[in-house]
């Protein structure tokens, strides 16, 4: 198994695995989320792969202080086995070297499971609101 910043032709194979973890979301089109952060040197999208499949993925972007990481994915029968973690540090790694001080990432209030798995990298609660407006006619 290896990480790649992922190509093109796997955006279809990321967002299914993105579908099937349940990161998505109506109102976003991951297809164009996968592109926009393969379009900028400010972000990424990181893919495991192995036998060409997709087994998991982080999207990592920053503003040059402060690094985000989205669409942390695993496949779900593999989850448990540390793929999740070798993902966050390989962001944190790509951020790192991009000079940015800071990671952080959202998790939805009912997400407690994930929450914990966050905690246990060593995420702390901020103890900050995060304040959102669609710019997009969609909402």
């Amino acid at each position: 198994m290896q990480i790649f910043e992922l190509a093109e032709e796997q955006i279809p194979d990321a967002v299914a695995l993105w579908e099937n973890t349940g990161l998505t979301r109506p109102w976003n089109d991951p297809y164009a989320d996968a592109r926009r952060a393969m379009e900028t040197p400010t972000s990424t999208v990181l893919a495991m792969i192995e036998d060409e499949r997709v087994l998991a993925t982080v999207m990592a972007g920053h503003d040059g202080h402060r690094g985000w990481l989205y669409y942390v994915a695993v496949d779900p029968k593999r989850q448990g086995s540390g793929l999740g973690a070798t993902m966050v540090d390989a962001a944190c790694n790509w951020l790192t070297a991009r000079g940015v001080p800071k990671v952080q990432l959202m998790v939805r209030h009912e997400n407690t499971a994930v929450q914990g798995f966050y905690e246990r990298l060593g995420f702390v609660d901020q103890q900050t609101v995060v304040l959102g407006k669609r710019l997009d006619s969609g909402a």
